[in-house]
């Protein structure tokens, strides 16, 4: 989750700075950003779920403080930013956040299933 968010919050911090980055780093692409997954999955086998519960609230509260530093059309309208190509740059906030807390929670759910069964 705070990969994520991480992600978002570099690139739209060096966006507005003028320096033009990618959303998706090298060597992903929005065909082969699953990898992306398996890698932070990887990186963070050692992180205790303390630490990530820490980690995903300073990132999640960041993000939030970003969002809210937009107006509604700025994140809303398309055209606004030309870094964000025909998306809004609300469209990556919500992907960052809300959608990707909903496809974590499914992902959470099956395994908890996988794990204790119906019974969990």
């Amino acid at each position: 989750m705070t990969a994520r968010e991480s992600g978002l919050l570099d690139w739209v911090t060096s966006n507005q700075k003028g320096e033009r980055n990618p959303f998706l780093k090298e060597p992903y692409n929005w065909k082969t950003y699953g990898g992306m997954n398996m890698d932070f999955w990887e990186k963070h086998q050692g992180t205790s779920l303390e630490d990530a519960k820490n980690m995903f609230q300073n990132s999640h509260g960041e993000v939030i403080k970003l969002a809210q530093s937009f107006s509604n059309e700025e994140l809303f309208s398309k055209g606004v930013y030309d870094w964000v190509g025909g998306s809004t740059l609300g469209s990556y906030f919500v992907s960052a956040t809300s959608s990707h807390y909903d496809w974590a929670m499914k992902k959470l759910k099956a395994h908890k299933k996988l794990v204790f069964g119906r019974r969990g």
